[in-house]
């Protein structure tokens, strides 16, 4: 079996949207980070027959996906691209507690498997110097396990 590189650019990503099951992409993105150690927790659990080489354990997973690329608005009405606006509407200061869990999938262009997540959404910072384009970022934070569903159509 041949061994491909995987381009970054290549990554797809979509956000769940208001009705169950049906997906927005998520557009005109310039960088996507997972970081599957993220709110990882462990435990000491060196005794005095360790002989003094440290040991441990994983108490807990987790795991992060950071999205960043440009602002983008309509030039007539401001409004965001589909998927970005409901990034944006999940990250929203009035969603606490239950409403604040919402779900993104992503997965390489040649998998046959979607990665889900229930999540947490936080938009980054937004802005740029002079010369510079508005920057856009989210961060998605994993709350719970990882479930899978294949790739259909």
């Amino acid at each position: 079996m041949a061994q491909r590189r995987i381009n970054a650019r290549d990554m797809i990503v979509q956000v769940e949207d208001s009705t169950p099951d049906e997906w927005l992409p998520i557009e005109r993105l310039q960088n996507v980070v997972v970081n599957p150690g993220e709110n990882e927790e462990t435990v000491d659990v060196s005794d005095y027959d360790s002989d003094g080489a440290y040991e441990q354990e994983i108490m807990q997973r987790g795991a992060s996906l950071t999205l960043e690329g440009l602002a983008l608005e309509d030039d007539s009405t401001g409004a965001l691209p589909p998927g970005r606006a409901r990034v944006e509407a999940m990250a929203g200061e009035d969603k606490v507690g239950s409403d604040s869990l919402g779900r993104i999938r992503f997965r390489s262009p040649r998998s046959s498997t979607w990665r889900i997540w229930d999540c947490t959404f936080s938009l980054g910072e937004q802005g740029g110097a002079t010369n510079d384009k508005v920057s856009w970022s989210a961060t998605i934070t994993k709350s719970g396990p990882t479930t899978t569903a294949a790739v259909s159509g």
